[in-house]
C-alpha cells in the first residue's frame, strides 16, 4: 500500500473513525483502524462489536492495499503533523508515515483477525444536520452515567411519521425534544433506545453535513445507522424498558415564572460558590423577583435577587445547581419559563424569545426539586 493524502483531510478522517475506539479493547485488534486504499480513495474503519465508524476521503493511491494500525496512536500523529501532504507506505509488517521532514514508523496489526463491519441499514429518511445536532445535545445532558442502569444511559428515539421525539432521563431530570424530518415513508412508526454518548458524538460530528441519513434496521436486528458527508456510523441499540416519561410531564401548573437566562445563570453560579457538594440552591419567587439562597447556619451563605415575572402564587423551591445550569444552557433562548405545581413536585423549563411570547413545547427540561428541610 502506498498513498498520498492531504494532512487536514487525513487528520479529520482519523479523528472521526478513532472516536469510538474502546479504551480497553477485549481483543488487541479492536484498538486498531483499518486503512483501505483503492481507486482514488482511502477508507478508514473501526468496530468494537457495538459501534462501527467508516469514512472515505480522496487520496492519490499509487499502490492499493489494506492494513491495520493502532488507532489512537495514528490519531495523535495525524493531529500533530505539519501542514504538508502525507505519504503512507506499507513496508512488510510496518507502515511508514511521512509528512514534510517528519517521519513515523508504526507496526501493523493482523488485519485478517479484524471483525467484519456490520452493513449499513437501508435509509429511513433524512434529518437536518444542524437541527439533529442541537436536539441531541439538548437531550443528552439528562442521560444517566451509571452503567449499572444501562437503560437510563440511552436516548429514546420515537418516530411517528414526520415527527421525531428524543427523550433522556437520569431519574433526577428529564429532557424531551421534538422536531420534524423527511422520512422515506409517512407511515413509519417505531422507537429505539440509542446509547447517549454514541448518539451525542455522532450528531456533533455530523453537524456541518448537508443532511444526516437515518437508517433503521429491521425489527429484531437492534441496529441503527447515521450517515453524512461521506461518514457513517452504526451502533447496537440498548435493551430494556425506558421509563414511561410522558406521565411525568405535568399537564397543568399553578405558577409560571419568566426570567432572563443570562442573569439567572450568572446568579446561580455565584450563589452556588458557597453550596457544598449535594447542597441545593433555593429559589424564592416573590412578585417581581426571585431570591436565590445557598448555605445555612454557621456555614458560608449567599443570596442574590434577580428580576422575574411571576404568574401565580409565591413559591420557594430548591434545585441541584449543576442540573439547573445544564437546563438553562440547553434552552438556547434569551428567557426561561419555569412552571410549577408545588415545591416538592418537578418544575418544567422551556425557552422563550421574550417575556410575553407563548409557551414553547418543542423542548422541555423537567427538573426534580431537592426537598427543603428548613
Amino acid at each position: 500500500m502506498k498513498i498520498r493524502v492531504e494532512r487536514d483531510t487525513l487528520a479529520d478522517a482519523v479523528a472521526w473513525a478513532a472516536r469510538t475506539l474502546p479504551s480497553r479493547p477485549s481483543l488487541p485488534v479492536l484498538a486498531g483502524l483499518v486503512l483501505t486504499a483503492d481507486g482514488d480513495s482511502l477508507t478508514l474503519s473501526s468496530f468494537d462489536y457495538e459501534v462501527s465508524a467508516r469514512v472515505s476521503i480522496s487520496a492519490d493511491v499509487e499502490v492499493p492495499g489494506t492494513t491495520l494500525v493502532s488507532g489512537r496512536l495514528l490519531a495523535d500523529i495525524a493531529r500533530s503533523l505539519p501542514g504538508a501532504p502525507v505519504t503512507l507506505v506499507r513496508e512488510g509488517t510496518r507502515i511508514v508515515i511521512t509528512c514534510g521532514r517528519s517521519s513515523f514508523t508504526l507496526p501493523t496489526l493482523p488485519v485478517e483477525d479484524y471483525p467484519q463491519l456490520p452493513a449499513m441499514p437501508q435509509s429511513s429518511g433524512e434529518i437536518n444536520a444542524a437541527v439533529f445536532a442541537e436536539a441531541v445535545a439538548q437531550v443528552a445532558i439528562a442521560a444517566g452515567k451509571d452503567d449499572t442502569l444501562p437503560t437510563l444511559t440511552g436516548i429514546r428515539m420515537e418516530i411517528e411519521g414526520q415527527s421525531i421525539t428524543l427523550a433522556a432521563t437520569d431519574r433526577y431530570r428529564l429532557a424531551v425534544r421534538n422536531f420534524t424530518w423527511s422520512p422515506t415513508s409517512s407511515s413509519i412508526s417505531t422507537q429505539a433506545l440509542i446509547p447517549a454518548r454514541t448518539l451525542a458524538e455522532t450528531a456533533k460530528a455530523l453537524a456541518n453535513a448537508e443532511g444526516v441519513t437515518l437508517a433503521l434496521a429491521e425489527a429484531g436486528e437492534g441496529l441503527i445507522g447515521f450517515e453524512g458527508n461521506g461518514r457513517r456510523t452504526t451502533t447496537r441499540l440498548l435493551d430494556g424498558e425506558f421509563p414511561k416519561y410522558r406521565s411525568l410531564l405535568p399537564s397543568e401548573s399553578t405558577g409560571l415564572a419568566t426570567i432572563e437566562i443570562a442573569a439567572l445563570a450568572d446568579a446561580v453560579k455565584r450563589v452556588a460558590l458557597v453550596a457544598e457538594r449535594n447542597t441545593p440552591v433555593r429559589l424564592a419567587f416573590e412578585g417581581s423577583e426571585v431570591i436565590l439562597r445557598a448555605g445555612a447556619g454557621e456555614d458560608a451563605q449567599a443570596n442574590e435577587a434577580v428580576e422575574s415575572v411571576l404568574e401565580g402564587d409565591d413559591i420557594e423551591i430548591a434545585f441541584n445547581p449543576t442540573y439547573l445550569l445544564d437546563g438553562l444552557a440547553a434552552l438556547d433562548a434569551p428567557y426561561v419559563r419555569m412552571s410549577f405545581t408545588q415545591s416538592t413536585r418537578p418544575a418544567v423549563l422551556t425557552g422563550a424569545a421574550d417575556p410575553s411570547s407563548e409557551l414553547r413545547d418543542d423542548y422541555r427540561y423537567l427538573l426534580m426539586p431537592v426537598r427543603l428541610t428548613g
